[in-house]
């Protein structure tokens, strides 16, 4: 579990991590990043605010991550290299188990839109298993609905800010929203929480690092379950 101390910690299996960073929160120039009208005036933004930022939540989060995991963890920091005209909406970062790429991995995403911070257990369109892993998740779908906190949110398109409450889904709704993941080509399955702009989680640091670690913590049996696959 995480401590409320000065600096975040996570005690796992004897091991105790703590979570000292330079990392200070978000604030409200980083989401006025998406305001920013052209596509290089932006991506300058995005690397000069909120770059430095996803470098300094990977040097708290990832000892955590990759001692809950049980394997290595490698950060990418999306750099959206293929965009020519078209500004990005969102930018990211993404903790995967594989070194040159996370598209084709499970992996956990912190990321921005001009509105929110997102927290994903992110398992995106390009993932070869789709279909074996949401037979795997289905097999303990009751499990995994009663280990979600309830104010967790499910998205089907990293792309899009819509996504639904565990809550309201209830059981059934997540069996089913979990078939689809397996049934539809282009549907993807992202789990985890959004904090809104205005939540007082983003700007403090050491909180927000706290929240961003109980969230992949309740995640990693997923995870670990998506990559046993």
């Amino acid at each position: 579990m995480f401590y409320k101390n000065r600096y975040p910690r996570l005690t796992y299996k004897g091991e105790t991590f703590v979570m000292n960073t330079a990392f200070e929160g978000f604030r409200e120039t980083d989401f006025d990043t998406f305001r920013i009208d052209g596509l290089e005036a932006r991506m300058e933004a995005i690397r000069g605010r909120i770059q430095p930022k996803f470098r300094d939540i990977s040097e708290a989060l990832l000892p955590a991550i990759r001692a809950q995991a049980g394997e290595e963890m490698f950060l990418h920091i999306a750099q959206h290299a293929r965009r020519k005209v078209n500004a990005p909406v969102d930018t990211w970062l993404a903790f995967a188990g594989n070194k040159r790429g996370y598209k084709q991995h499970p992996h956990f995403q912190i990321g921005l839109f001009d509105d929110r911070v997102f927290l994903w257990l992110a398992l995106i369109y390009e993932l070869p298993d789709k279909k074996s892993i949401a037979e795997a998740y289905l097999k303990q779908a009751k499990r995994i609905y009663k280990s979600l906190p309830k104010d967790f949110v499910v998205s089907f398109d990293h792309m899009k800010k819509d996504a639904s409450p565990v809550k309201s889904l209830g059981e059934a709704g997540l069996k089913q929203a979990i078939e689809r993941f397996r049934d539809v080509k282009s549907v993807e399955l992202l789990v985890g929480r959004n904090l809104l702009a205005d939540d007082p989680v983003l700007r403090d640091g050491d909180v927000f690092l706290r929240t961003a670690g109980e969230t992949f913590e309740a995640l990693m049996p997923m995870y670990r379950l998506a990559r046993s696959v």
